[in-house]
């Protein structure tokens, strides 16, 4: 398996594509795993909610985002091996968008 360094800062805020080139949300948070010492990226935050989780502030964070018309399911989980970096600022999924876990309340901290 190839190795592939990104700089994270060169993503966080990028439009993540479709298959079909149409855009899921942005890209804003990125979960990573510690494995032997070093940390590996094990998934993708997507969407409008996905900003909270960097935020760290469900509460306040959901009313602002109702208030703007957001709705929950604005906000998909991409695994680390589903999502082409090979352009940074243009990165796209490599699987369907039905195929993503969508973000629910409860992977937000109260």
């Amino acid at each position: 398996m190839a190795r592939q360094v990104v700089h994270v800062q060169l993503l966080l805020g990028e439009k993540v594509f479709a298959q079909n080139g149409q855009s899921i949300g942005r890209l804003e948070d990125i979960r990573t795993e510690m494995d032997r010492g070093q940390y590996f990226v094990s998934e993708f935050l997507v969407g409008s909610y996905a900003f909270l989780s960097r935020l760290a502030a469900w509460r306040m964070g959901r009313t602002l985002l109702r208030l703007f018309g957001a709705r929950r399911s604005q906000g998909y989980r991409i695994p680390w091996d589903k999502l082409d970096l090979s352009d940074p600022h243009r990165p796209r999924l490599l699987c369907e968008v039905k195929e993503l876990m969508r973000l629910e309340k409860e992977q937000y901290p109260s």
